[in-house]
């Protein structure tokens, strides 16, 4: 006899799972692999949102700095040609007047210039042809005003120790910074010296109102947010600043940072404004030209754009994390139902293999108890014959009676173990001739205790007359009809009722019907019901029950339909051949 040695058990623990064999559990307990699922989700989210997230911030920033730099060139460029425009119209202005100086200088002698009339009229002359000449003189190579002509009484003051005097001596041509001198009023000066037949140097200096610089600087393309000044390379202001202080004040900022002749920085004023200061020296002066313009009027448009293009990457990274949580959380609940059903899976598996070995040890069991009562039935047998050739005695017919019942009990026996092992050995499918009607009541017979239990009628009806003989595996048809009466006895609540119906159809075939008044299929699970590890019993069906009864009937060349409604009951429908060729092998 075999023996079924060891347990199976299944213990459950949260989500985690662990299957094994309890006598050798400390040794080789199998365990189902754990899952730390929020982990999981943090890793996913953390790493689809950083390959998502970050081509669109690396592109955002290179957008951000081609953008920055394509749109300060289209600033710097104008404000840098605009710059060096009005640094010509003023070196142009300058180089005019120390030209007529020069022109004066070589046209006339030291005698001519020392009369007063004569020099009145060169400079009636040059303040109304070119403008801007505020007096002139004529300064000896001591240092003495010889001759003046202007508003102011210099006639008589010596230079000599003035820087520019020694200046204009050595380079011929001096161009002071805005000074208030002797005259009291803002002005700079243009020098030139004259060198004479006799060796007697004489210098012209005419004095020019620094106003005029001012009016220089004017141009009707300059905007309301731009000022643009003159300077000294001394850091005094040489004409009035919108934003940085009056003339001959000191400029705010460093001028060291002035590295070139030309050119456009980007800085802070003293204010901390940031700024774009567009200079340039002017050639044979001391002035600088200085255009400064508000970055952040000039660049308004663009703070704009940036505030867009921020904006637009924030809204998308939200709606990528968005997208990505719900995907992830979506993703991870799905695997831990996954991890939930094939636990459960392989619960149900280990029962079905725990039923399977009861059965084979049920089938051993039926086995050896086939040998005791035959024992019993051959001694009844031996005490009837014995009791029947002896002669009368008391309670002889009592003895008899119970002779006859250990008969009776024995033949139960027997049928009993009989179905039992036609039901359970498995064995190369065989062929043979079966009487429909009566496998049909041995199947009913297997499930009629559960039916009485829950008090649930079974009612089988031949519809013909005739007995149906077919020609298949009778262990086959019995788990076809087993599983499916398993199906109905779950499915029917108490008080209920099962109908088995068959009759041939077409002549070669046999038709079945089983129908239950239980609670019925939804019609959404209708097409999935034959579908392996597909299940109506959330918490502990596996699926398989109709998946292998589908497949029996398939391969004994027969067909299996199912029609249900909820609440009214399902029937199903199996066809069956009456001759079956096919050899099955499950």
């Amino acid at each position: 006899m075999k023996k079924f040695i060891g347990k199976k058990s299944i213990k459950k623990t949260g989500f985690k799972y662990s299957i094994g064999n309890e006598q050798t559990q400390k040794s080789n307990d199998y365990k189902k692999p754990e899952r730390d699922y929020r982990k999981l989700l943090f890793v996913s989210i953390f790493l689809i949102s950083f390959v998502s997230i970050t081509p669109l911030v690396i592109l955002t920033v290179v957008n951000y700095f081609q953008y920055r730099k394509t749109y300060q060139a289209d600033i710097i460029y104008p404000l840098m040609r605009q710059t060096s425009s009005i640094r010509d119209n003023l070196e142009s202005f300058i180089k005019e007047r120390i030209s007529l100086l020069k022109y004066i200088a070589q046209k006339y002698d030291v005698q001519d210039l020392s009369d007063k009339r004569k020099l009145f009229q060169i400079y009636y002359a040059i303040r109304n042809t070119f403008g801007g000449f505020v007096d002139i003189g004529v300064i000896d190579n001591e240092g003495t005003h010889i001759n003046y002509v202007g508003p102011y009484d210099l006639l008589g003051k010596n230079y000599k120790s003035q820087k520019w005097f020694n200046n204009v001596i050595f380079n011929e041509v001096d161009v002071s910074e805005v000074f208030m001198g002797f005259r009291g009023f803002p002005h700079f000066a243009i020098s030139v010296l004259k060198s004479s037949i006799t060796k007697k140097d004489f210098v012209i200096r005419a004095s020019i109102n620094s106003e005029v610089l001012k009016d220089k600087t004017n141009s009707p393309e300059v905007q309301t947010y731009t000022d643009l000044f003159i300077i000294s390379q001394s850091g005094l202001l040489q004409t009035n600043s919108k934003f940085y202080g009056k003339t001959l004040e000191k400029f705010p900022l460093d001028i060291s940072l002035f590295k070139n002749k030309f050119d456009v920085i980007e800085t802070q004023d003293h204010k901390g404004k940031s700024i774009l200061l567009s200079y340039s020296y002017i050639s044979n002066t001391p002035f600088i030209l200085i255009e400064i313009v508000n970055a952040e009027s000039l660049m308004s448009n663009w703070f704009k754009n940036l505030n867009q293009l921020v904006l637009f990457l924030l809204i998308s990274v939200i709606l990528i994390l968005l997208v990505v949580i719900w995907g992830s959380n979506r993703f991870v609940k799905l695997l831990k139902e996954n991890d939930l059903r094939t636990a459960q899976i392989l619960h149900e598996i280990e029962y079905t293999n725990k039923m399977a070995s009861i059965g084979r040890l049920a089938a051993g069991i039926s086995h050896e108890i086939n040998n005791p009562l035959s024992i019993i039935n051959e001694n009844a047998g031996m005490i009837q014959d014995i009791l029947q050739k002896s002669g009368d005695f008391h309670n002889k017919d009592k003895v008899l009676k119970c002779v006859n019942s250990i008969f009776k009990s024995v033949e139960r026996c027997a049928k009993i173990t009989h179905q039992l092992l036609g039901f359970a050995k498995r064995m190369e499918p065989k062929f043979e001739q079966i009487s429909l009607s009566e496998l049909i009541n041995e199947v009913v017979s297997f499930v009629y205790r559960e039916a009485i239990i829950n008090n649930i009628s079974i009612n089988v009806r031949n519809l013909q007359n005739e007995d149906i003989i077919l020609t298949s595996d009778r262990g086959l048809l019995q788990q076809v009809f087993v599983n499916i009466l398993n199906n109905a006895l779950e499915a029917i609540s108490e008080n209920g009722r099962i109908d088995i119906s068959f009759a041939r159809v077409e002549n070669d075939f046999v038709e079945i019907k089983i129908s239950d008044t239980g609670k019925g299929i939804p019609e959404k699970d209708l097409p999935h019901i034959f579908e392996p590890f597909f299940t109506t019993k959330k918490e502990y069906g596996t699926g398989l029950g109709l998946s292998i009864t589908y497949g029996i009937v398939k391969k004994l060349g027969g067909t299996i339909t199912v029609e249900s409604q909820e609440n009214v009951g399902t029937t199903f429908k199996i066809v069956l051949p009456i001759f079956s060729k096919i050899n099955v092998e499950i």
